[in-house]
């Protein structure tokens, strides 16, 4: 985790000083002058957070109460400062625990603590790389790993299994790392989760240009994490698996690959891990003859940049994440632009959401020690548990067409008040982008204004009426009115829902992956499936996240889950564990359970959450906690052994 020497405020001036702290977050400041200078007295109760206020921009931290944590802090960094700047040592356990509760509003660490020193890797700590290395435990066991996707899971997972010293392959269909953010690269495209924890935890950086970085700066980030972690050498670029089949008396993976010049080959591995993802094959609307349009037409995630849009009359099929980002930037370049919104989104108020990282914060991690932990703690705990409540669906409460609970109703009504007061000027569209479902159903959209600004332009129009044909030279809708346009962008999201596709899979006895799912994926722990020994799935099903966490955190606990399976198999001297039927399924009854207890689980609401049975496949419906806990260990009980 990058960090900075105790010596860096040592020739910083107080103004300086005094002008940075101005920007700095209350709680994590606080906490990181009680970790430098041992002084626990300035967390004082008045200055603590307020748990159930985390929403707000200062989390309930009135600005008088800032102003007192500002001067605190600054007073104590000056005496630290001029003594020299030396750390103090290392806190007790209980007065980390205070640090900890502190900068969490008081919540209590009893479940938590371990959890979280993991997540602020302070000094450098790196507690997720693995604890074992085959020569010690297996020496003599050739053993090979295959890893399909080289994207953000997929150099995890390459990262960690080399680390405990395993053979790596790994393959990518494209040519170049990155994943998703090498295929999207729609104008606008970037991340809707803060920077500093939507990056590896091994892998900080305290210099990230924007909050929420552009997709080329992300796809920087996993180049560079690819090159200095070097692991291009492990990976067969342009190589693409067709089919993947166990070989019941060997206990090996055979896998067909096909390379970018078409010549196919066959790879042998023990195991085999599936970073595939879920968001990567573009999903195409089954509209009555979409293929007749005679102009270009294509998917956000396949953009043709060679298409010119200046002063052509576009349209843009889909409202969703992907689209959202899209449209305000074409908006400014296409002569019209059309927009035909199915189902309108909930908007979270994200203010910052465009903006560069001040100069003043960038100071503050590179000048005080610690802060960029600390940080990027703080981040993690407003981003991950305390919205839990919000979505939780009451089955007494009524009606649940718009909300499903007394807080989920106060969030309905908050993002309401943003809308309304967006659209105020704009009656006509304010009744077009009120949703009228419960939020979190469907994916929330951040933003910042700029989704009302462009839809009040005067060369947009939002477009609610479905869409009955796609002609050769536009688009009828179904009141009869035909929409003349030289441009179609589908923003319609992905195949989210068919995981592994289009891989054909088969496992023991020749069981087809496909056939057993029919359509509706499950695994244990989204992790491992009976039948198909050896075979670790990375976002897999019912792993993504609605309102808590980042994926990268998730990608994490999976790929240390994978690292302890393949652990206790070599320790136990066979060739292969299958998870056990009567385990995956006791699991999957429990996550189904969990999922209609939350507001995207009750909702009828049009959604990529739900696959085509309208089982959500893809969302975990607990705490992150509970994930964690759940990956650290592997029992025993859960698998057979080969």
């Amino acid at each position: 985790m990058t960090g900075v020497p105790a010596s860096g405020l040592a020739a910083v001036d107080d103004d300086a000083l005094r002008a940075a702290l101005d920007e700095a977050e209350v709680a994590p400041l606080l906490a990181t002058v009680a970790y430098l200078t041992g002084d626990l007295l300035i967390l004082q109760p008045q200055l603590r957070p307020d748990p159930m206020r985390m929403l707000e921009p200062d989390a309930g931290i009135e600005p008088e109460q800032q102003a007192e944590a500002r001067a605190l802090a600054f007073d104590a960094l000056v005496r630290w400062r001029d003594r020299g700047g030396l750390p103090a040592a290392p806190p007790t356990p209980d007065a980390l625990r205070a640090m900890l509760e502190f900068v969490v509003g008081g919540v209590p660490m009893d479940d938590y603590r371990d959890l979280f020193l993991e997540e602020l890797g302070l000094d450098g700590a790196d507690l997720r790389a693995p604890d074992w290395n085959k020569r010690d435990i297996a020496p003599d066991t050739p053993f090979t790993v295959l890893v399909i996707g080289a994207g953000m899971s997929g150099l995890l997972a390459a990262h960690r299994l080399r680390e405990a010293g395993l053979d790596v392959v790994v393959v990518e269909k494209d040519r170049d790392v990155g994943g998703t953010w090498l295929e999207n690269s729609y104008p606008g495209c970037r991340v809707d989760v803060a920077n500093l924890f939507y990056s590896y935890s091994f892998a900080q950086r305290a210099d990230w240009p924007q909050h929420f970085s552009k997709q080329a700066t992300l796809l920087d980030y996993f180049r560079t994490c690819a090159d200095e972690l070097g692991l291009r050498p492990l990976i067969r670029f342009g190589t693409e698996v067709i089919a993947a089949t166990f070989d019941d008396v060997r206990a090996l993976w055979s896998v067909e690959v096909r390379t970018s010049d078409g010549a196919s080959t066959t790879i042998e591995a023990n195991a085999l891990v599936s970073a595939v993802g879920q968001l990567n094959r573009p999903k195409l609307p089954d509209i009555a003859g979409r293929d007749t349009f005679a102009g270009p037409a294509f998917h956000s995630a396949r953009w043709r940049h060679d298409v010119d849009l200046t002063a052509k009359r576009v349209a843009v099929i889909g409202t969703g994440a992907s689209a959202a980002q899209l449209i305000p930037v074409i908006a400014e370049q296409v002569g019209e632009l059309l927009v035909f919104q199915r189902t309108p989104n909930w908007l979270a108020p994200t203010p910052e959401y465009h903006d560069d990282v001040s100069q003043r914060q960038l100071w503050l991690f590179e000048h005080v020690p610690s802060f960029a932990q600390w940080n990027r703690f703080w981040l993690f705990w407003r981003n991950a548990e305390g919205m839990l409540p919000l979505v939780h669906a009451d089955p007494e409460w009524q009606p649940q067409d718009r909300s499903v609970s007394l807080m989920n109703e106060m969030l309905r009504q908050m993002l309401s008040a943003y809308l309304e007061v967006e659209f105020a000027d704009r009656p006509d569209l304010l009744a077009k982008v009120i949703p009228q479902y419960p939020p979190a159903a469907k994916r929330v959209i951040r933003d910042n204004g700029v989704w009302a600004r462009t839809l009040k332009r005067d060369n947009v129009q939002l477009l609610t009426d479905s869409i009955a044909e796609i002609t050769p030279t536009g688009i009828l809708t179904a009141d009869g009115v035909h929409h003349d346009v030289d441009v179609i962008v589908y923003g319609t999201g992905f195949e989210a829902s068919r995981f592994l596709m289009p891989m054909r899979v088969s496992g023991r006895g020749g069981i087809d992956l496909h056939e057993q799912w029919d359509g509706d994926a499950r695994a244990y722990l989204g992790v491992t499936i009976p039948d198909f020994p050896n075979l670790f799935c990375l976002y897999g099903p019912n792993t993504n996240i609605v309102i808590n966490g980042s994926i990268i955190f998730f990608s994490e606990c999976e790929v240390f889950y994978v690292q302890q399976c393949l652990r206790w198999l070599l320790e136990s001297g066979h060739r292969a564990i299958d998870c056990r039927h009567d385990v995956h399924d006791a699991y999957n009854e429990r996550i189904d359970a969990g999922n209609l207890a939350r507001a995207w689980g009750v909702s009828d609401v049009n959604s990529w959450y739900k696959n085509e049975h309208g089982h959500v496949a893809q969302n975990w419906p607990f705490s992150l906690l509970e994930y964690w806990q759940q990956t650290r260990v592997v029992d025993p009980t859960d698998y057979t052994l080969l």
